[in-house]
Protein backbone atom coordinates (compact mmCIF):
# COMPACT_ATOMS: atom_id res chain seq x y z
CA UNK A 1 0.00 0.00 0.00
CA UNK A 2 2.88 2.37 0.71
CA UNK A 3 4.56 1.68 -2.63
CA UNK A 4 1.56 2.77 -4.72
CA UNK A 5 1.71 6.50 -3.84
CA UNK A 6 5.45 6.49 -4.55
CA UNK A 7 4.78 5.11 -8.04
CA UNK A 8 2.11 7.67 -8.77
CA UNK A 9 4.24 10.57 -7.58
CA UNK A 10 7.14 9.38 -9.67
CA UNK A 11 5.06 9.12 -12.85
CA UNK A 12 3.13 12.41 -12.48
CA UNK A 13 5.23 15.37 -13.66
CA UNK A 14 5.24 18.45 -11.48
CA UNK A 15 2.90 21.14 -12.78
CA UNK A 16 4.42 24.54 -13.56
CA UNK A 17 3.63 27.49 -11.34
CA UNK A 18 1.61 29.37 -13.96
CA UNK A 19 -0.66 27.15 -16.02
CA UNK A 20 -0.59 23.65 -17.36
CA UNK A 21 1.06 21.67 -20.12
CA UNK A 22 -0.87 20.93 -23.28
CA UNK A 23 -0.84 17.54 -24.94
CA UNK A 24 2.09 16.09 -26.90
CA UNK A 25 0.76 17.63 -30.13
CA UNK A 26 1.47 21.08 -28.65
CA UNK A 27 5.24 20.43 -28.84
CA UNK A 28 6.20 22.00 -25.54
CA UNK A 29 3.75 24.90 -25.36
CA UNK A 30 3.00 25.98 -21.81
CA UNK A 31 -0.32 27.74 -21.19
CA UNK A 32 0.28 30.43 -18.59
CA UNK A 33 -3.23 31.84 -18.51
CA UNK A 34 -6.48 31.67 -20.43
CA UNK A 35 -9.46 34.03 -20.24
CA UNK A 36 -12.14 35.69 -22.36
CA UNK A 37 -12.63 39.29 -23.42
CA UNK A 38 -15.83 41.17 -24.17
CA UNK A 39 -15.59 42.11 -27.89
CA UNK A 40 -17.90 45.14 -27.64
CA UNK A 41 -15.92 46.59 -24.75
CA UNK A 42 -12.64 45.81 -26.54
CA UNK A 43 -13.73 47.79 -29.60
CA UNK A 44 -14.61 50.76 -27.37
CA UNK A 45 -11.31 50.40 -25.53
CA UNK A 46 -9.39 50.72 -28.77
CA UNK A 47 -10.84 54.18 -29.38
CA UNK A 48 -10.67 55.35 -25.76
CA UNK A 49 -7.08 54.24 -25.21
CA UNK A 50 -5.94 55.75 -28.49
CA UNK A 51 -7.68 59.05 -27.67
CA UNK A 52 -6.14 59.08 -24.19
CA UNK A 53 -2.65 58.33 -25.48
CA UNK A 54 -3.04 61.01 -28.16
CA UNK A 55 -4.08 63.55 -25.49
CA UNK A 56 -0.97 62.75 -23.43
CA UNK A 57 1.28 63.05 -26.50
CA UNK A 58 -0.37 66.36 -27.48
CA UNK A 59 0.23 67.80 -24.02
CA UNK A 60 3.89 66.77 -24.15
CA UNK A 61 4.29 68.40 -27.58
CA UNK A 62 2.64 71.62 -26.38
CA UNK A 63 4.93 71.80 -23.35
CA UNK A 64 7.99 71.21 -25.53
CA UNK A 65 6.84 73.87 -28.01
CA UNK A 66 6.27 76.36 -25.19
CA UNK A 67 9.77 75.74 -23.86
CA UNK A 68 11.22 76.29 -27.36
CA UNK A 69 9.32 79.59 -27.72
CA UNK A 70 10.59 80.74 -24.31
CA UNK A 71 14.17 79.83 -25.29
CA UNK A 72 13.88 81.70 -28.63
CA UNK A 73 12.54 84.82 -26.89
CA UNK A 74 15.31 84.64 -24.29
CA UNK A 75 18.07 84.19 -26.89
CA UNK A 76 16.58 86.84 -29.19
CA UNK A 77 16.68 89.38 -26.41
CA UNK A 78 20.49 89.59 -26.39
CA UNK A 79 21.05 90.74 -30.01
CA UNK A 80 18.06 93.08 -29.66
CA UNK A 81 19.72 94.64 -26.63
CA UNK A 82 23.23 94.79 -28.16
CA UNK A 83 22.33 96.04 -31.65
CA UNK A 84 19.95 98.79 -30.60
CA UNK A 85 20.58 102.16 -29.04
CA UNK A 86 18.42 104.36 -26.87
CA UNK A 87 16.79 104.12 -23.49
CA UNK A 88 13.66 102.41 -24.74
CA UNK A 89 15.63 99.21 -25.46
CA UNK A 90 16.40 98.87 -21.75
CA UNK A 91 12.69 98.85 -21.02
CA UNK A 92 11.99 96.28 -23.76
CA UNK A 93 14.86 94.01 -22.63
CA UNK A 94 13.84 94.26 -18.99
CA UNK A 95 10.26 93.40 -19.92
CA UNK A 96 11.41 90.38 -21.94
CA UNK A 97 13.67 89.15 -19.13
CA UNK A 98 10.85 89.43 -16.59
CA UNK A 99 8.40 87.76 -19.00
CA UNK A 100 10.78 84.84 -19.71
CA UNK A 101 11.45 84.38 -16.00
CA UNK A 102 7.71 84.44 -15.22
CA UNK A 103 6.96 81.99 -18.05
CA UNK A 104 9.66 79.53 -16.94
CA UNK A 105 8.51 79.77 -13.33
CA UNK A 106 4.87 79.19 -14.31
CA UNK A 107 5.79 76.25 -16.57
CA UNK A 108 7.98 74.60 -13.93
CA UNK A 109 5.20 74.95 -11.39
CA UNK A 110 2.33 73.76 -13.61
CA UNK A 111 4.01 71.21 -15.89
CA UNK A 112 3.38 68.27 -13.50
CA UNK A 113 -0.29 69.28 -13.24
CA UNK A 114 -0.64 69.56 -17.01
CA UNK A 115 0.91 66.12 -17.50
CA UNK A 116 -1.19 64.64 -14.73
CA UNK A 117 -4.41 66.12 -16.09
CA UNK A 118 -3.80 64.70 -19.56
CA UNK A 119 -2.82 61.30 -18.15
CA UNK A 120 -5.82 61.15 -15.80
CA UNK A 121 -8.25 60.38 -18.59
CA UNK A 122 -6.07 57.50 -19.76
CA UNK A 123 -5.87 56.23 -16.18
CA UNK A 124 -9.67 56.30 -15.91
CA UNK A 125 -10.00 54.22 -19.07
CA UNK A 126 -7.37 51.81 -17.78
CA UNK A 127 -9.09 51.24 -14.46
CA UNK A 128 -12.63 51.07 -15.87
CA UNK A 129 -11.76 48.48 -18.52
CA UNK A 130 -12.43 44.94 -17.33
CA UNK A 131 -10.69 43.57 -20.43
CA UNK A 132 -7.57 45.60 -19.73
CA UNK A 133 -7.47 44.38 -16.13
CA UNK A 134 -7.73 40.76 -17.29
CA UNK A 135 -4.78 41.17 -19.65
CA UNK A 136 -2.81 43.09 -17.02
CA UNK A 137 -3.41 40.41 -14.38
CA UNK A 138 -2.47 37.66 -16.84
CA UNK A 139 0.95 39.15 -17.59
CA UNK A 140 1.70 40.83 -14.27
CA UNK A 141 4.27 38.22 -13.25
CA UNK A 142 6.49 38.96 -16.28
CA UNK A 143 6.59 42.75 -16.52
CA UNK A 144 8.33 45.21 -14.25
CA UNK A 145 5.42 47.48 -13.35
CA UNK A 146 2.15 45.50 -13.38
CA UNK A 147 0.08 48.44 -12.19
CA UNK A 148 1.01 50.39 -15.33
CA UNK A 149 0.99 47.82 -18.09
CA UNK A 150 1.86 49.30 -21.46
CA UNK A 151 -1.31 50.31 -23.29
CA UNK A 152 0.43 49.55 -26.58
CA UNK A 153 0.50 45.87 -25.62
CA UNK A 154 -3.26 45.83 -25.09
CA UNK A 155 -3.96 47.69 -28.33
CA UNK A 156 -1.61 45.46 -30.31
CA UNK A 157 -3.28 42.39 -28.87
CA UNK A 158 -6.66 43.62 -30.08
CA UNK A 159 -5.27 44.59 -33.48
CA UNK A 160 -2.68 41.94 -34.29
CA UNK A 161 -4.09 38.91 -32.45
CA UNK A 162 -0.55 37.79 -31.51
CA UNK A 163 1.75 39.93 -29.42
CA UNK A 164 5.25 39.13 -28.21
CA UNK A 165 5.22 39.86 -24.49
CA UNK A 166 8.71 38.68 -23.64
CA UNK A 167 10.90 37.59 -26.53
CA UNK A 168 13.63 36.30 -24.23
CA UNK A 169 11.23 33.79 -22.69
CA UNK A 170 9.29 33.14 -25.88
CA UNK A 171 6.01 34.22 -24.29
CA UNK A 172 3.18 35.44 -26.51
CA UNK A 173 -0.48 36.39 -26.17
CA UNK A 174 -2.86 34.77 -28.64
CA UNK A 175 -6.29 36.23 -29.36
CA UNK A 176 -8.94 33.96 -30.85
CA UNK A 177 -11.81 35.97 -32.39
CA UNK A 178 -13.66 33.02 -33.96
CA UNK A 179 -16.49 33.42 -31.41
CA UNK A 180 -17.80 36.97 -31.80
CA UNK A 181 -19.61 36.84 -28.47
CA UNK A 182 -16.47 36.19 -26.42
CA UNK A 183 -12.88 36.48 -27.56
CA UNK A 184 -10.50 33.95 -26.01
CA UNK A 185 -7.00 35.01 -24.98
CA UNK A 186 -4.20 32.59 -24.22
CA UNK A 187 -0.88 33.59 -22.74
CA UNK A 188 1.51 30.84 -23.82
CA UNK A 189 5.22 30.15 -23.60
CA UNK A 190 7.36 27.92 -25.77
CA UNK A 191 9.60 25.73 -23.66
CA UNK A 192 13.12 25.50 -25.13
CA UNK A 193 14.25 22.02 -26.10
CA UNK A 194 10.75 20.53 -25.83
CA UNK A 195 9.96 20.65 -29.57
Amino acid sequence: MTSTPEKTTATIPSLPRYGQMLGPEAKGILVLDEFTLDPAAARKDQHRFRDGMAAVALTMRRIAALRIVIAIVAIGNLPLFLLSSGWWIYGVSLTLVVAVHAAVTWLNRHEPRLKQRSALELHKHRESSANYRKVRDAVKYMIDTPARMNEHLYLELLAAKRVALNLAHGTVALLDTSDDSAWKVRIVRELPGAA
